[in-house]
Parts: structure tokens; C-alpha cells; sequence
């Protein structure tokens, strides 16, 4: 399904959905381009990151754009992956604009495979390395820290890289090297996936995908900064903003995998992140 969303408060965005296909469960990508002025609690959220914004009688205009992708795969094999690219620009009271950049690529596998986890890693280190090797581990460990379930005391997958407000040294170079994280999408995931769609799954395998698919329905809704601003923004469209959500999920009482199974492998990692590309 392909849909356009209009904003009357400005802008608008494309979504394109797809679900119950062959290898993917549901898989969607949302581009938007929107302005308008900040709500209270918006700008509220953007305060408590330590930005100073100067209302204009209580106005504060923006315009914000962005890509962003999530995809579920069928096969518990294969992992689902999660990116976002934006840019944000705020005009305060006498007239200065405030911008940054902002996103991500991560990786949220079902079961461990180190070897696409190493892959996976050292994809996005080798884009982050053609600008700045200080980025990688940095990107790395913000990722660590973001995607991190506090109530349950564990990542929502094996992380990847995060950033947000990033607004040196100048414009141009950050949006150099947002491009090279979002051209990195393809060859750290497609690999994957390719290598893992025809794998064969048992029913129990399918059971523990659809727990870990509850964790990443938990993060989302509780936790992730961009589901909650746009749930925040008035006019925004709820389908688009909700299009990360898995198809099926599944909550259970008490649910503890056998120690030393792969279950337990993966809940581990996500308990301790891991060190990929040394």
C-alpha cells in the first residue's frame, strides 16, 4: 500500500507499506517533509535534551524531514531492521535558526548469528570511518544506551548506531556523513537477509519471535523519542507513526527460556552488549 498524507498544519509525507509478503511479514518505509509550529509537550521533550528554545509569544515554528524504514521478516532466521535519517530546523524568537541531525541503523535478530552481527557492524563502522573514526564507537554505544527496555533490563536487538542533535562542524559535512550512514543500509542488511530467508524454522522458533516481537512492540510505544513526537505533533498521522509495529506479537506470563538455549544466547547479548568489529 502506498499512501500520501497531507498536513493542514503543513507539509505532509508518503508511506509505503508492505504486508504478508513472501520474505517480509510487514515492512514499511515513511518520508515526510512537515512544518508548522512546535506543540507545548514537543518542545517540552526538546527542553529536557538541554535545548534552549525562545518562543515567540509562545510560537515556536520548525520544519523537520526525514526517512525512516522498518522491516519484520517472516522467517525467525532473519532479523528485523530498523533505520531513520532526519533533519531538524527550529526558528526561536529573535530569528536564529536552530538545526540538527539526527537517526540510525539497527539490528533486531530473533536468534544470535555472530557472524551477521560482525557484518552488520563493521558495514556501519566502515561509513562512519570515511568521516570521523571517533564516530563509530561513539554512534555505537549511544545506540547501546537508547534502544535499552528499562523494565525489562535489556536492548530491544544488537544495537547498531544512534545519534541525535548533532549539529558540527557545519552543515554541509553532517549531512555528508548522514548520507553515507543511510547508503550503508542496504549492504549491512540485504546480505542478511538473503543469506537467512530460506532457512528452515520449527513452530517454537516461530513462538519465541513472536515474544521478541512484544519487546520491540514495548520499546516503541514506552520509550522511542520519534513515536512519541509524533504522537505529540497535532495533525500527524497515526497509521504512519504506528507502521513500526510488528504484524503479530505476543505477550506471555513469565515466559524464561532454558538456560544455555539459543534463546537464552541472544537474551543474553542483549543484556550485555557486545564489542563486534575487535
Amino acid at each position: 500500500a502506498v499512501d500520501t498524507g497531507e498536513r493542514k498544519e503543513g507539509g505532509g509525507g508518503i508511506s509505503c507499506v508492505l504486508q504478508d509478503g513472501e520474505v517480509f511479514e510487514k515492512a514499511g518505509v515513511n518520508v515526510s517533509v512537515v512544518s508548522g509550529l512546535l506543540s507545548e509537550e514537543a518542545a517540552r521533550q526538546m527542553r529536557s535534551r538541554g535545548k534552549s528554545l525562545k518562543a515567540k509569544d509562545g510560537k515556536l515554528p520548525f520544519c523537520a524531514m526525514g526517512v525512516s524504514s522498518v522491516i519484520h521478516p517472516k522467517n525467525p532466521h532473519v532479523p528485523t531492521m530498523h533505520f531513520n535519517y532526519r533533519y531538524f530546523e527550529i526558528e526561536e524568537a529573535d530569528g536564529t535558526k536552530q538545526w540538527w541531525f539526527g537517526g540510525g541503523t539497527d539490528l533486531t535478530p530473533t536468534y544470535l548469528n555472530e557472524e551477521d552481527a560482525v557484518h552488520f557492524h563493521k558495514t556501519l563502522k566502515e561509513a562512519c570511518d570515511k568521516h570521523d573514526l571517533k564516530l563509530y564507537p561513539k554512534y555505537k554505544k549511544w545506540c547501546d544506551d537508547y534502544f535499552y527496555i528499562k523494565h525489562r533490563g535489556e536492548r530491544r536487538g544488537i544495537g547498531g548506531i544512534f545519534f541525535d542533535d548533532v549539529d558540527s562542524p557545519s552543515k554541509e559535512e553532517v549531512f555528508q556523513f548522514v548520507k553515507s550512514c543511510a547508503k550503508a543500509v542496504v549492504p549491512c542488511y540485504i546480505p542478511i537477509v538473503k543469506r537467512h530467508c530460506c532457512d528452515s524454522f520449527t513452530p517454537e522458533e516461530k513462538l519465541w519471535q513472536q515474544l521478541r516481537r512484544g519487546r520491540y512492540v514495548e520499546f516503541n510505544l514506552v520509550y522511542d523519542r520519534g513515536t512519541k513526537f509524533g504522537l505529540l505533533t497535532p495533525g500527524s498521522r497515526i497509521e504512519s507513526i504506528l507502521m513500526s509495529l510488528p504484524l503479530t506479537a505476543r505477550w506471555e506470563y513469565m515466559h524464561t527460556p532454558p538456560e544455555s538455549s539459543k534463546e537464552a544466547e541472544i537474551l543474553e547479548v542483549l543484556r550485555n552488549p557486545k564489542d563486534w568489529v575487535h
